[in-house]
């Protein structure tokens, strides 16, 4: 058993000893503590001194309570306002007392003065529970509110009818392992974070597909339409592909090129104490000063595209970080399809604050090109699943239960610049064509929207003209985006952009054709896609087309698929987007890469035996519909706790947890299990002689012993579960087992390591 931490003034951290390095971190630690032993409640003016902002910017209040509280999501509309999602309910003591009442709200904030300060605030939705997603669709308000997803129509500012989208938008999880976002990316669909799931509204109807899962809290753009997100540990997580891409292999559990790892550097640079995160008790999380050392809560990222704070800001992926106070600036680089980035600082961070209480979830790019930052301002942020013991007595040395009725609102000015004015757009298709080149995405995106939510079709000729003005690639792939909304996007533009010399234009007609590709149409494209699946840049998309033209021309696929796996078959991105075209027939493909190459250490061929072993424990893992008649309330728990990071198959999700299933962890002595759900597993985990560690999952499990709402019985039958679902088998965990570890580990609060259990 690994050394007890100590907590209360000194919580978290090795008991003094002769070595002078360790008393010089403890005297650290005690003055940092002395310095910030009191946590006061601050107005939004004096919370806005507490700021220090990267030189050449400021930060202006646009909002606080009582005209917002709990902000955690937002859109704007075509007039410039706010239309907020207000997270009331959020964690009102450490016991989460109350959290399921209905006192959520959606509110339009509005600035009348034109100071850049609302002074409007009106109620659109109030009695909800826990909301947390908005987004605009064609004269109506998507609002997640969950399990569901709602559309519900706008008329004047007052909600007309409610149509349900999906009754399992969030089904499972607690309230920081669930969707969110809704973002309406450039070619037309709805995304969002911690889902799988994307949608799109055709007429009266709502489209619902399977797409790539991706990260946790909030999710952005880039100018191609690239998707960017994280998770609590993971500073900037994205796809080098088109969203759309990819998803088209259910067998497929990692598609290379999506779920990315593109800034690994997670290190943060708060200005204050932070000793008021989950486990500052563990060694390493926090420095000798209590400041927190990496990511705990990376959330809200944003990809700045407003065209306001000069060129070297434009692409830049900016990030919140609540439990440290911070948001940090990230520069990305592409190359080719490979996206990667940096910290844009060594040592300090775009915007950090002196205030406790400052919590900036959600980052949004407005109408004036500034970007937004929603401050919660509250004291807990930790939901009461994982609440270790240290974090309570935090949370009570200092008073952080309280303000429940406070929040922010705060927009990151360049210096100079007394406040740039929000662009408003107006229902003139005229105009909105002409805002599709503005410098502002933004503007852009908006445009695009309004021009398809409003079905111009008069403006087709127009958009069609506009492609062919190839010096403003930008505004030329909002054009065809918005073709393609309007379903007036033709073959004939596709090939025509297809033989633009600009690469980002063509991998952009590509992501468009599958949209349109039907028997009719399919031979004029073949010749051309044959002749982009020579460049090794320009192949993993041809192959990822290959899906739509084999409904169409199942000839012509095949025999471009081959051509191409041929050509490239050490190349991993080609290999993951071939196998992304034969689902159900891996099998075949593998033999006949065999009785090609002889070579066993082709990618290809490694990628194709992975994906056919996962096939093969799937089938053994099918879930015995016996066992959650036997375990129904481990059934329920999994579910509601579990699956969010290690899948409904208990394969893991990558970026997130590994396997449950065929893992020894699991099967194995039932004393090591429970020990892991009690207390928790950090660091690398080993599961079936493979190395699980950070990015490829998060190197944290949080442990619940400390949560209330489940027994030992709970647990027992929760552990019994896994034990013996999908393909593992194993003998039940009791009550009395679980006891006898607690007995065991009394007094322990740290999670375990692999080296430990």
């Amino acid at each position: 058993m690994g050394r007890i931490w100590i907590t209360g003034l000194i919580a978290g951290f090795l008991m003094a000893s002769c070595n002078n390095t360790e008393k010089s971190a403890e005297s650290d630690s005690l003055a940092m503590r002395q310095r910030f032993a009191a946590s006061p409640v601050l107005t939004g003016e004096q919370s806005l001194k507490q700021l220090e902002t990267e030189d050449g910017f400021s930060v202006q209040l646009v909002a606080a309570e009582p005209q917002v509280i709990v902000p955690v999501a937002m859109v704007f509309d075509e007039k410039g306002r706010m239309w907020v999602a207000e997270m009331t309910g959020y964690m009102p003591d450490t016991a989460g007392t109350g959290e399921e009442a209905p006192n959520g709200r959606i509110v339009i904030l509005e600035d009348t003065t034109g100071d850049g300060a609302v002074d409007k605030r009106t109620v659109f939705l109030d009695s909800l529970v826990l909301p947390r997603a908005l987004c605009f669709v064609e004269g109506g308000l998507l609002v997640a509110e969950p399990p569901r997803l709602w559309y519900v129509e706008v008329k004047g500012d007052k909600p007309g009818s409610k149509i349900l989208v999906d009754e399992k938008y969030a089904e499972g999880g607690n309230v920081e392992h669930q969707p969110n976002g809704l973002l309406r990316a450039m070619d037309n669909w709805i995304y969002n974070a911690k889902s799988s799931k994307r949608y799109r509204k055709a007429g009266d109807r709502w489209l619902k597909e399977t797409t790539h899962f991706r990260g946790q809290w909030g999710i952005s753009q880039d100018n191609y339409g690239r998707l960017f997100y994280n998770n609590n540990s993971e500073n900037v997580l994205g796809d080098y592909f088109s969203p759309g891409l990819g998803a088209t292999n259910p067998n497929q559990r990692t598609v290379d090129g999506f779920n990315r790892n593109i800034v690994p550097d997670n290190r943060v640079y708060p200005i204050r104490a932070t000793p008021g995160v989950n486990r500052g008790y563990m060694k390493g999380v926090l420095d000798d000063s209590l400041r927190l050392v990496n990511f705990t809560a990376a959330c809200g990222p944003l990809v700045y595209r407003g065209g306001a704070y000069g060129n070297d800001f434009e692409g830049n992926i900016f990030v919140a970080e609540p439990s440290a106070n911070l948001i940090k600036r990230n520069i990305l680089r592409d190359s080719g399809y490979h996206a990667l980035g940096r910290q844009a600082y060594q040592g300090k961070e775009f915007i950090a604050s002196t205030d406790e209480r400052f919590r900036p979830v959600n980052l949004h790019l407005g109408p004036d090109g500034t970007m937004y930052i929603l401050d919660m301002y509250r004291g807990i942020i930790q939901h009461k699943t994982y609440l270790t013991p240290y974090l309570k007595n935090e949370i009570g040395m200092r008073s952080l239960s309280q303000p429940l009725n406070c929040g922010r609102i705060y927009r990151v000015l360049p210096e100079g610049v007394k406040g740039p004015q929000p662009v408003q757009l107006t229902a003139d298709p005229g105009k909105l064509l002409a805002q599709l080149d503005d410098r502002n995405g933004w503007v852009r995106d908006k445009a695009q929207q309004m021009l398809v939510d409003g079905r111009y079709r008069q403006i087709i000729p127009a958009l069609r003209a506009r492609l062919q003005q190839t010096d403003r690639p930008l505004g030329l792939i909002h054009a065809m985006w918005t073709l393609e909304g309007l379903q007036a996007l033709t073959i004939n533009d596709i090939i025509a952009l297809l033989q633009l010399p600009d690469e980002n234009i063509r991998t952009q007609a590509l992501a468009a054709l599958p949209s349109l590709l039907n028997t009719s149409n399919s031979a004029i494209a073949v010749p051309l896609l044959e002749q982009l699946a020579a460049s090794p840049r320009q192949a993993p998309a041809v192959a990822y087309v290959l899906p739509a033209l084999q409904k169409a021309n199942a000839a012509a696929a095949g025999r471009l698929l081959r051509s191409i796996w041929q050509r490239f078959p050490d190349n991993r991105f080609v290999a993951d987007a071939v196998i992304s075209n034969v689902r159900d027939r891996e099998e075949a493909l593998f033999e006949e890469i065999t009785a090609w190459s002889a070579d066993t250490n082709l990618v290809i061929r490694r990628h194709l035996q992975k994906v056919i072993t996962d096939i093969a424990n799937r089938r053994k893992a099918k879930l015995d519909e016996t066992l959650v008649k036997e375990f129904p309330r481990g059934n329920l728990i999994y579910k509601t706790i579990c699956q969010t990071c290690h899948g409904a198959d208990g394969d893991g999700i990558q970026s997130l947890a590994p396997p449950l299933n065929h893992s020894d962890l699991v099967t194995g002595k039932k004393e090591r299990l429970i020990s892991i759900v009690l207390y928790g597993l950090t660091g690398p985990v080993e599961v079936n002689g493979k190395i699980y560690k950070a990015p490829e999952i998060s190197g944290d499990m949080p442990g619940i012993i400390n949560n209330d709402e489940f027994s030992d019985a709970d647990l027992a039958q929760l552990m019994s579960f896994i034990r013996n679902a999908w393909g593992n088998k194993a003998g039940r965990v009791t009550e009395q087992d679980i006891l006898k570890v607690k007995q065991q580990h009394k007094g322990r609060e740290k999670p375990f390591t692999m080296e430990e259990l």
